[in-house]
Parts: C-alpha cells; structure tokens; sequence
C-alpha cells in the first residue's frame, strides 16, 4: 500500500474540496486521502449510527469511499462534497444493515422506548452507572450508551446533528429527509436522552464516537491497498 508523501497532505490540509476533487479527477490520484482523513470521523459517526458494530462500520467506510471514488466524476457540485460522501456511507451502511442477520428490529413510530435496546446494552456489558463517572470521557461514554440505546431515526438525526454539528439542511440533505422531520426526530432524542441523562452528559455530545488516529489511518490504509489491487491507474501512479 502506498500513501501519499506526509507533504501532499499538509500542503492540502487547507484546500477546499472542490480543488481536491478537481485534481483527483485530473490524475492527481494521491490526493484522495485527504479527503479521507479530512471526512473519516463525520463518515464514522454517520455509519456507526446505523450499524453500531464496529467490525460492520469499518467495512462500510471502505466500501464508502471505494464507491465515492468510482464516481468521482458523478459529483456535480450541487451539494456540497461532504455532503455527497456522507449520502454515499450511510447507503452502504443501511445496505449492509438490511443483508445482516444481526439487524435490531424496532418500530419507527414508537413513542421512544428504551427498553428493547436498553437491555441489548446491558447485556453486551455497556450499561454505565452515571453517578460513578465524571469528566469529560465519561461523560461522553455515558451519552454514547444512551445515543445507542435511541430507535435509529432518532439516532442518526441526533448523531449528525449535535455530535457532528451539521446543520439542519445538510443533515437533511445526508439522511434524504424533510427539514421538518430532521427538526421533529432531534426534538424527540433530546426528550428521550434528557429524561436519561445529566445535563453534563448532553454537553459532551462534541467528544462522543470519536476517530483516534490509529483507526484513521487503519481505515486509510485498507482503502488505499485495495484500490492499488484493484485499479491499474493507481499501480501506475503511486
């Protein structure tokens, strides 16, 4: 697997995606990872908020990206590149969702009940006691728990919303949904998680399902050596 030179990434850490793009798709093929490691945590969040599984996640991603890059020259501009990319992962995540047998039945228009996921955590080990935590990690741990235990359209709005900070519109836009219904299933996690949590633990939602480093470039890594298997531009090239 080859990555691009440490260099190329700083010296385009700062360019708008539509730059990168452009070069991608004039030959400039290196450059690719930077979009990669500029979206990774954003795609992870949006994924992991449909899948959960971490094995199941990491998978989606590369698929995601490997599908983003085989239709690069389908990106018209129209929306914006992150927005794209997110729309991209998050089909493939409901893709696999659909065709795994671990999938979690629930009722969208259930009122909010925790108890089928709640006790799905409890028994995996994940259920936390709030008071025997505190700081800014545990906090998040906590949220992260109770994030996990919302119906996923609850979950998926609340995820892009106020863990990942998109805007109503784009978060719309990534979830193929009205405004409205982004502003009604955000109102209702809030409720459910309220009713649940300190408020100390909502604040965190920023530091919760973080990206390290180590997974970022594990994730990168994989991409990157399967396109060089697969693609003969990029065995030339790199």
């Amino acid at each position: 697997m080859t990555a691009a030179a440490p260099g190329l990434l700083v010296r385009y850490a700062d360019a708008p995606d539509e730059e990168i793009v452009a070069r991608v798709r004039a030959g400039e093929i290196a450059l690719f990872e930077v979009l990669m490691r500029r979206y990774n945590q954003r795609l992870y969040r949006a994924v992991r908020a449909i899948l959960r599984d971490e094995g199941d996640v990491e998978d989606a991603l590369q698929e995601a990206y490997l599908s983003a890059y085989a239709h690069l020259d389908g990106f018209e501009g129209r929306a914006r590149f992150s927005t794209w990319l997110v729309r991209i992962a998050i089909n493939h995540a409901i893709d696999r969702r659909r065709k795994s047998a671990r999938s979690v039945l629930f009722d969208p228009g259930a009122d909010g009940t925790f108890a089928p996921l709640v006790a799905a955590a409890s028994r995996s080990g994940r259920g936390r006691d709030p008071e025997a935590l505190s700081g800014a990690r545990e906090l998040a741990l906590l949220l992260e728990d109770a994030i996990d235990a919302l119906p996923e359209p609850f979950r998926t709005v609340y995820v892009l919303r106020e863990v990942e900070g998109l805007d109503t519109a784009d978060a719309a836009r990534c979830l193929g949904i009205g405004r409205i219904t982004v502003k009604t299933r955000l109102h209702r996690a809030r409720r459910l998680l309220q009713a649940r949590l300190p408020r100390d633990a909502m604040d965190a939602a920023p530091q919760a399902f973080g990206f390290g480093a180590t997974r970022c470039d594990r994730v990168v890594g994989a991409v990157l050596a399967r396109l060089v298997s697969q693609d003969p531009v990029w065995r030339s090239r790199l």
